[in-house]
């Protein structure tokens, strides 16, 4: 038996078929230039618009920026902004303070910090030196003294090298040499080795006093680096350091001939140091010259 059967019939005209459409099944289509077509789902809920840390801290400054510097205000201010808050923001807080600390605003990075730690959050190394340096630059060194023998007692070799040189440069700027050997000399006790800013003004302290010798065996125990490493695009890189070249000794400028000259009290230290064979400062060293063999003083410190 013969079976026949028929198949859908095909209607051509030329090139042209017909093209059957389909109902398309999103009604909203957002035409993309690489994919296609996307379809765009509706919305159920609507969402609020999300505030991150940047916004948080700056309507924190915003909003302690205007205030006087009365406590109890300040205070009731910082509790208002973080009352709805289920955690407190640490972070947010963190910003502030160093949007705070562009703008050199020091009395309100203590109030915040205060308020901080009384809340019993954020007590970190990183937070103590920004309050240790918040009170030397508002001129409250007693406090700064106060703060810095406090953290100095608690973690002392593990203090890092930062606080030390802190400390050395408000000595330096008041002219407080003892306070300033004595400091150093906790740096030689713990280890801790000093960098080049801290090398330079106990130098130019020795020359100033006229203590030449300790000068030569602060040179020769630490003498000027080689290699530096410095950040470029995040990246540390080694960089040869080549030596300047400077007189060590006091100069003075003739008027006359615009040229400079030294006195013949300057020494050539090069020449010491190669002739000089001494051992490098140790504690008996720094402990005379903060006691009191120094022939500078002064009254006050």
């Amino acid at each position: 038996m013969f079976a026949v059967r028929y198949g859908p019939p095909a209607y051509a005209f030329g090139l042209e078929r017909t093209a059957i459409t389909h109902p398309r099944k999103f009604t909203s289509l957002v035409v993309c230039g690489a994919r296609g077509p996307r379809p765009r789902y509706p919305r159920v809920w609507k969402t609020r618009k999300r505030i991150g840390t940047i916004s948080k801290s700056k309507k924190l400054v915003e909003c302690v920026k205007d205030l006087s510097n009365v406590k109890e205000e300040v205070y009731g201010a910082l509790d208002s902004f973080v009352a709805w808050e289920l955690e407190f923001p640490l972070i947010a807080v963190k910003k502030a303070l160093k949007l705070l600390e562009d703008e050199k605003e020091w009395k309100r990075i203590i109030q915040v910090i205060k308020w901080m730690f009384n809340k019993g959050q954020g007590k970190t190394i990183g937070s103590h030196y920004t309050l240790l340096n918040a009170l030397i630059e508002d001129g409250r060194v007693e406090e700064a003294e106060e703060l810095y023998e406090k953290i100095f007692s608690r973690y002392l070799e593990g203090l890092p090298r930062t606080f030390f040189m802190r400390m050395i440069s408000l000595y330096y700027r008041l002219e407080a040499y003892q306070k300033m050997f004595e400091i150093f000399a906790d740096m030689e006790e713990l280890g801790v080795k000093p960098d080049g800013s801290i090398i330079r003004m106990l130098g130019e302290v020795f020359h100033k006093l006229g203590m030449f010798d300790k000068y030569v065996q602060l040179k020769r125990k630490y003498p000027p680096p080689k290699w530096e490493y410095r950040y470029i695009k995040g990246k540390r890189i080694r960089i040869k350091v080549y030596p300047e070249n400077k007189t060590h000794g006091p100069i003075r400028r003739n008027p006359g001939t615009d040229e400079v000259e030294e006195e013949e009290e300057s020494m050539n230290l090069d020449s010491e140091l190669e002739e000089e064979a001494s051992a490098g400062l140790d504690r008996n060293v720094l402990d005379e010259a903060a006691c009191g063999d120094l022939e500078f003083r002064q009254s006050g410190y």
